[in-house]
């Protein structure tokens, strides 16, 4: 676990947004920069409780006390490979996802909980940054075809999962562009 008393010494911090008028003009994140030295920090409020009610609240069961230490202690290679064990695609889920995790995180009992999506959307950036993200493509090809109808976010993992196996896949979607509704 990061820090033990991280929770009850440091504050929760959020990234700010950006201005609407500068919001309207392009396609660019909401929010502002968030320093990785302030996402670290929040990392430290993890308390790792004895059960993390944030597993239960992710629907993805990421493993989120796992890398919000591995996050505090700098360690982003680990913290990437955590996260990609229970993500296909944290680098959209950091950005879209109503953090229900956090509503469910132990320390927003008492405290305000911590910034996990915040997290979540730095470990996807800074694994992109140093390059840790990078493609997987299988060992051997098993020889078998798969279709996967429909391009949203869980037939986009279906496929990622598939390709790694080695399966051929095709990805079927009504619409012009992948990305589901």
């Amino acid at each position: 676990m990061g820090k033990t008393t991280g929770f009850l010494e440091i504050e929760r911090e959020v990234a700010l947004t950006r201005p609407v008028a500068e919001r309207v003009r392009d396609w660019q994140d909401l929010y502002r920069e968030f320093p990785q030295e302030s996402v670290q920090r929040q990392a430290a409020r993890c308390m790792d409780c004895g059960i993390p009610f944030c597993h239960n609240g992710c629907t993805l069961h990421n493993l989120i006390p796992s890398w919000n230490d591995l996050v505090f202690r700098g360690r982003w290679d680990e913290a990437v490979a955590a996260m990609h064990r229970t993500n296909n695609f944290p680098e959209f889920t950091g950005r879209v996802c109503p953090a229900l995790c956090e509503a469910s995180c132990v320390v927003g009992i008492n405290r305000e909980p911590v910034t996990i999506r915040q997290i979540e959307k730095t470990i996807a950036e800074e694994g992109f940054r140093r390059g840790l993200i990078k493609p997987f493509p299988p060992s051997a090809k098993s020889g078998r075809r798969v279709a996967v109808v429909g391009s949203g976010p869980a037939g986009l993992a279906a496929s990622q999962q598939l390709v790694r196996a080695g399966h051929a896949v095709t990805l079927f979607e009504k619409n012009q562009r992948v990305g589901g509704l």
